[in-house]
């Protein structure tokens, strides 16, 4: 495994100004040379030249939050991260690895959840290269990598928990999104560990049920929340009645038999319970007729 090694190239503003100027008093020599027809001097002239020019072709800019990985005949000789004008040997190739934090969104992916239910998912993930050497040796295209294996590692948890929740205590796609959002993370930094690359922040972006099942999936969800709707309407109705029936009895308003309890309490619980207002009906003879 190929790790980063930091290389600190030497400054190169105080080297650009002695070529330079080495250069400047180089051309000077030639041309009183040329004059005075002194081929020796013509020579050594024109060598200093040419080895100031190759001198000059090591000079080279590093931006803040930018590395440059130098190579010589393509062994790996360090990264160069100190930012502004540097220098290092002219036959280094000196590669540029931006090492700012970058995010992408996937593309909406269609896959089956843990119930075999298809859905759309698709999901940002926030990154950057923490280690040059291994972002550029260890693997063919590091940003394809990232993008292909961000899609790969949501595929897969996708299809590790359902949409929707109908277990107490279960893990959903819909209703836990920090822990999806940080087991999405784990996933995705565990297969770009080796290119170098840090991942700071994955979340999900989209998430919606295939469009052919999506009017399906819509009633069930209706269905479900009428029931829901329903039983804590029913069990405030229990209540009701209960307090109701216990404050007769203590205050001895009226005694009644199992069976006018019976149907009191029947009584009750259509009115509480019914989705429209119900009539009430007077009775105009005794309570036992």
């Amino acid at each position: 495994m190929m790790r980063e090694a930091r290389r600190d190239a030497l400054p190169g503003i105080p080297i650009l100004l002695v070529l330079i100027l080495t250069e400047l008093a180089t051309v000077g020599w030639l041309i009183r040379a040329a004059t005075r027809n002194s081929a020796a001097e013509i020579i050594a002239a024109i060598v200093v030249i040419v080895i100031a020019a190759i001198l000059l072709a090591g000079v080279f800019t590093v931006s803040p939050n930018q590395g440059r990985v130098m190579q010589l005949f393509g062994a790996y000789k360090g990264t160069a991260r100190e930012p502004g004008l540097r220098w290092a040997n002219p036959f280094y190739t000196k590669k540029a690895i931006s090492l700012r934090v970058r995010n992408f969104e996937t593309g909406k992916l269609k896959v089956n959840d843990k119930r075999g239910n298809p859905i759309e998912i698709a999901s940002v993930v926030v990154w950057r290269v923490i280690d040059t050497a291994e972002a550029t040796f260890q693997v063919d295209n590091y940003e394809n990598y990232v993008h292909v294996q961000s899609e790969a590692a949501l595929r897969n948890l996708a299809t590790g928990y359902p949409y929707d929740a109908h277990n107490e205590g279960e893990v959903a796609l819909s209703s836990h999104t920090a822990e999806v959002s940080a087991q999405l993370k784990i996933e995705i930094q565990d297969r770009l560990e080796k290119a170098g690359v840090e991942v700071i922040e994955t979340r999900v972006s989209h998430l919606a049920y295939a469009p052919e099942i999506a009017a399906a999936m819509l009633r069930r969800q209706q269905a479900a929340a009428v029931v829901a709707a329903r039983r804590t309407i029913v069990e405030g109705a229990v209540g009701m009645v209960e307090s109701a029936l216990e404050m007769l009895a203590q205050k001895k308003v009226i005694e009644l038999d199992e069976e006018r309890r019976a149907a009191m309490v029947s009584n009750l619980l259509v009115v509480l319970c019914s989705e429209q207002n119900t009539q009430p009906v007077v009775n105009a003879g005794s309570l036992y007729h």
